[in-house]
């Protein structure tokens, strides 16, 4: 990541500067994997859904605190300060990754590292879909909420301004929704009742004038289902397959982030309108809460004893 930012700080040649965006986005595809295993290995059967939705919070914070700082620092000094702004944080990352000690109890051999059994691998791919799933849904308020608004009359920074209030509340309510599902011990049952609220509102966007309020819902409970979701994976996957068992989930949310918004703009452009998009996104939500129960049955059916064969001898 680091190096990418330099690359794209110190060249305008279009190619080069492709090259920088691949290794940034690169880059961060892996950190994201090894710092979701990290979190996961620290707080396996713990606060796993309060640690996770702090995890994942940092995303909307660090897109928020860059909207804000980024394009005041492009105005003043131009792009390449932008880019060396980021190269900045990027090694002070770097430099904090160093005082990162694993828990005691991850000591698995890495020759053991790497087999989920099949249970394990069904219950990860699922809880993958599940999470790119959503992230479709929640990114169809960005992507599509300020053409809706455009649409409707709205000018282009009024619209951006009004979809950010989803950004900025969600980093409130995804480390509250941690919180009260570790509290409760309830989590998938607040996943769940969130999904179904969120895809309601989704649904209700482009129906309403009531846009203010609607994305002020939305932005209120769009963040309880991030950090049980996020916490899933840990309930199936060991030490010594945290790694390989993230790379899987990852691999599908990526691969639900690279497809869901180029369907809901063929969609939106078949339907002349981006509230097909939005109509999309809350399809995608409402198909979170039957892909959980599945989840639950899969590790249902994965801790259910096999048969017993009787010793030699004894009677049947």
């Amino acid at each position: 990541m680091t190096a990418g930012s330099l690359v794209m700080a110190v060249t305008d040649v279009w190619g080069w500067q492709m090259a920088g965006r691949l290794a940034s986005g690169a880059g961060g595809v892996l950190l994201t994997v090894q710092l979701t295993k990290m979190g996961t290995d620290w707080f396996a059967g713990k606060e796993i859904a309060t640690a996770m939705a702090i995890f994942v919070n940092s995303w909307p914070a660090g897109v928020g605190i860059s909207l804000l700082v980024l394009p005041a620092i492009g105005t003043a000094y131009g792009a390449g300060a932008v880019f060396l702004s980021a190269g900045a944080l990027t090694a002070i990352g770097i430099v904090l990754i160093a005082f990162y000690q694993p828990p005691p109890t991850t000591t698995a051999p890495a020759a053991a590292a790497a087999r989920l059994d099949r249970p394990a691998q069904l219950a990860v791919i699922v809880a993958g879909l599940i999470w790119g799933l959503y992230n479709v849904g929640f990114a169809m308020i960005f992507s599509f909420g300020p053409s809706l608004l455009a649409e409707r009359g709205w000018g282009i920074a009024a619209a951006g301004s009004a979809i950010s209030v989803v950004m900025w509340l969600s980093v409130l309510s995804v480390p509250t929704g941690g919180y009260l599902a570790d509290r409760f011990k309830r989590p998938l049952t607040l996943a769940i009742v969130a999904s179904l609220i969120v895809a309601l509102l989704l649904a209700s966007l482009p129906r309403s004038d009531a846009v203010i309020a609607i994305l002020v819902l939305i932005g209120l409970a769009s963040g309880f289902p991030a950090g049980p979701i996020m916490g899933l994976p840990a309930r199936v996957l060991g030490p010594e397959t945290r790694a390989i068992g993230m790379g899987v989930f990852y691999t599908l949310f990526y691969a639900a982030m690279m497809l869901g918004p180029a369907v809901a703009g063929r969609l939106a452009k078949w339907g002349g309108g981006a509230g097909v998009a939005l109509d999309l996104g809350a399809l995608t939500v409402l198909a979170c809460p039957p892909l959980m129960w599945l989840f639950e049955r899969i590790i249902a059916l994965r801790r259910r004893p096999g048969p017993t064969i009787p010793a030699a001898g004894s009677q049947s």
